[in-house]
């Protein structure tokens, strides 16, 4: 009868999701968004559909330990080291400084210091499931603010456990002491974890994978992800921060892909249950009579958050423009923060009051969050534009003293200097070329200026950051960076400031093609459509379709700017076959050249074969390499393979001159039909 119930349940919740998300879908609202609501129409304070809720809870935090080992596995030691000051610095600055100004601010309202300081600890935290979703939908992940995002996310992450065991000392439950038994437990469990990420898991993963067993490999993943999980929660640390761990492990080994792919299916199942479960536990009566004070504390947790956000990350350098970016993304209140905050109610450090307001605040920023992160990379642009700002943006960080721009001239401006700007620069730099390159990462411009490359730190959607470049006396605009926001607006800036120039933009995605050529870029390269004709240029190869038709359909495809295989009316579903009835009514004949031939060392102009035979050598086969350009000073070699087109007796003509000895009743045998 249990069994059923938890069906019902199960069905029910399904089916209120399905219909809310699908419906705010129509309206381009985000998946998120849609499970929060349906969380609190089907929970306790709604409609009260669902009497399992405990049962949905688990489901929940087994839907949060699947993300951060997601997030682990795309995660490595190495990223995580080159990351330190994002992670530690940055992130540090940001908990400490959300912390200092909730509790002096909450302090004034409660006068009580340990709960003003535990809703200090609510407040810092911001939803790494939330921000890296939207992130990831939006191909964001590797942008300078998703970059600084994430660090700073890990870090909060990493204060989960900290924040837990002060609990008890807040509510005079336990001494320091047992807080530093439990941070020692903490620390070695952690090492144990690394220590296995290098020595034991990648030997283990070997041997299982060398059973050729997929679903022996999958649960040996499900048991490193919930094992290590269950570990760490059993020396005192978060389930999540163990997930964690276990996917950073396994980011070590070379079996990452097959491992995310594994789990993937699992995670987004049980991550719209947890979403589900944070609507269930807000109490709408509460939200309701109290609506004014929730929305002022709302707007609190905003400004507070934005300042931590805006002040870590210019205090170490970044721009301002980033900087506005990434405390906009993480200025809601996160799922660790439920976690918490159940905590401090059964401690007794805050009460259900306190509770429920600080609830019913970090719902409605986490409905706002899809919206903020929407409107983002605007309000950061228009922001740090402010005087203000800019001042402070001059006055600190990495002057822009090198080489005068005004001395150069038909020059290449290069925005970025990731695995693209490097290998154009090393090109450049060979076939001397003047060239200038700005980036926004101050570890990059400082390694790359003591090698001695002209880099410049600034943001290239500033009109006076493109200008210290030289653009108006610049030849062509090179932009390749990960943000797509910032590189429509260089484009469009570029584009306003000198209409001669030769604007190229690298994006990801087709999609993005169109809007970047209104803007004014000259060529748009997306990597994607490059893959993609990469691929089919390699499979047509294979099949032995002549290289002039693979690229006309090459050229055909990048003269159209990509719009080829984006719209129905044009379709190479039509032009290939095309190609193919065409290619079927030649006659080409394939001739091997013996080594007793007449024709062996004579050039085409020697042997007059177009005016011998009437047929016409189209390409040769030597030494495993086709050749097709057969200009008339060509020598045939013995060995050469001969391809020949033109009517039957022409090519019986042809095979009797380059190879007297093959019988001539196999002409006809051509290998276009």
């Amino acid at each position: 009868m249990h069994a059923l119930t938890f069906l019902k349940s199960l069905v029910i919740i399904l089916t209120i999701s399905a219909v809310v998300v699908f419906l705010l879908q129509r309206i381009r609202v985000p998946s998120i968004v849609g499970f929060l609501l349906a969380g609190i129409l089907l929970g306790p304070h709604g409609f009260h559909l669902l009497k399992e809720t405990e049962t949905i809870q688990v489901f929940a935090e087994i839907g949060v330990i699947l993300l951060l080992f997601t997030i682990g596995l795309e995660f490595s030691l190495e990223r995580f080291l080159k990351m330190r000051l994002e992670v530690f610095g940055i992130g540090g600055l940001y908990v400490l400084i959300a912390i200092t100004l909730t509790a002096l601010i909450s302090y004034q309202w409660l006068g009580s210091v340990s709960t003003a300081v535990f809703i200090g600890f609510l407040v810092a935290l911001s939803s790494t499931a939330i921000v890296m979703k939207l992130l990831s939908e939006r191909a964001e992940l590797d942008t300078l603010p998703g970059r600084m995002s994430l660090g700073i996310l890990i870090f909060q992450d990493l204060c989960v456990v900290p924040f837990m065991l002060f609990i008890p000392i807040m509510s005079g439950e336990s001494g320091v002491v047992d807080l530093l038994v439990t941070f020692g437990k903490a620390l070695a469990i952690v090492a144990l974890v690394l220590f296995s990420a290098r020595w034991i898991v990648p030997k283990l993963l070997h041997q299982i994978v060398h059973t050729k067993s997929r679903e022996l490999f999958v649960i040996t993943i499900l048991i490193l992800c919930f094992g290590i999980a269950f570990l760490t929660s059993e020396f005192g640390l978060s389930l999540a921060l163990g997930a964690f761990l276990a996917g950073l492990v396994i980011s070590e080994s070379e079996y990452v892909h097959e491992a995310a792919s594994a789990i993937l299916p699992f995670k987004d199942s049980f991550n719209g249950l947890f979403f589900i479960s944070v609507g269930m536990l807000m109490d709408t009566g509460f939200f309701l009579n109290n609506l004014g004070l929730v929305v002022a504390f709302v707007l609190g947790i905003f400004l507070i958050k934005f300042i931590g956000g805006f002040f870590s990350m210019y205090l170490m350098s970044r721009p301002i423009r980033i900087t506005i970016h990434t405390a906009l993304n993480l200025a809601q209140v996160g799922e660790f923060s439920f976690v918490l905050a159940v905590a401090g109610v059964s401690a007794g450090v805050i009460s259900k009051d306190v509770y429920q307001g600080v609830l019913s605040a970090s719902v409605l920023s986490m409905l706002l969050t899809p919206f903020i992160i929407q409107v983002a990379p605007f309000i950061s642009d228009r922001m740090s534009s402010f005087m203000l700002l800019q001042r402070m943006e001059r006055n600190r960080g990495l002057r822009e003293t090198d080489m005068p721009a005004e001395q150069l001239k038909d020059h290449v401006i290069i925005i970025g200097f990731g695995l693209n700007g490097k290998n154009l620069a090393r090109v450049l730099r060979e076939v001397n070329i003047p060239y200038l390159v700005m980036d926004l990462n101050t570890e990059t411009v400082r390694e790359m200026r003591e090698r001695g490359e002209p880099i410049r730190y600034g943001d290239g959607t500033r009109v006076e950051a493109l200008s210290r470049l030289g653009l108006k006396s610049a030849r062509i605009l090179v932009v390749v960076i990960s943000d797509a926001a910032s590189c429509r607006q260089i484009v469009q800036t570029a584009r306003r400031e000198n209409p001669g120039l030769f604007i190229i933009a690298r994006t990801r995605y087709v999609a993005e093609v169109e809007a970047l050529l209104s803007l004014g870029a000259d060529s748009v390269i997306p990597e994607e459509f490059e893959t993609s004709i990469e691929i089919f240029s390699r499979v047509l190869d294979h099949y032995k379709i002549p290289g002039k038709v693979v690229s006309d359909f090459v050229d055909t495809i990048r003269r159209d700017g990509y719009r080829l295989l984006r719209r129905r009316e044009i379709s190479m579903k039509s032009s290939l076959p095309e190609y193919q009835w065409i290619l079927s009514t030649l006659n080409i004949e394939k001739v091997g050249i013996p080594a007793d031939s007449p024709v062996t060392g004579k050039s085409i102009k020697e042997l007059a074969f177009r005016t011998e035979t009437g047929a016409t050598i189209i390409a040769v086969e030597r030494d495993g390499r086709t050749l097709t350009t057969i200009d008339p000073e060509f020598r045939l070699e013995s060995g050469d393979i001969v391809f020949v087109t033109g009517n039957e007796d022409d090519l019986k003509r042809a095979i009797n001159y380059l190879d007297p000895g093959r019988p001539e009743d196999t002409a006809g045998e051509d290998i276009g039909s």
